[in-house]
């Protein structure tokens, strides 16, 4: 499995999330399914994984997401990066 990995600070968390549902850039069409998490200590700073079957369907998705200008709108704190998955252990 492939990732998109990103970290970024919104100014307002429901705002952003509306935002982020609508998927503007089309970026999780091919996605199996995502997570959003939020930091403890800072709610408005969220980091998003984006899961993709496979690394090309992954990079076409962060490629869009650089494309579109939707993270002009929200500070990057670590920009679409792509990770595959090498051990994944549920308790």
């Amino acid at each position: 499995m492939a990732c998109v990995m990103t970290r970024v600070q919104v100014g307002d968390y429901d705002e952003w999330k509306a935002m982020f549902d609508s998927d503007p850039p089309g970026a999780r069409k091919s996605a199996k399914g995502h997570r959003v998490y939020r930091l403890v200590d800072n709610p408005n700073e969220v980091q998003i994984v984006v899961e993709f079957e496979t690394t090309d369907e992954a990079t076409v998705a962060r490629d869009k997401l650089l494309d579109s200008g939707v993270l002009e709108r929200v500070q990057v704190t670590v920009p679409p990066t792509l990770v595959i998955e090498e051990e994944a252990l549920v308790y």
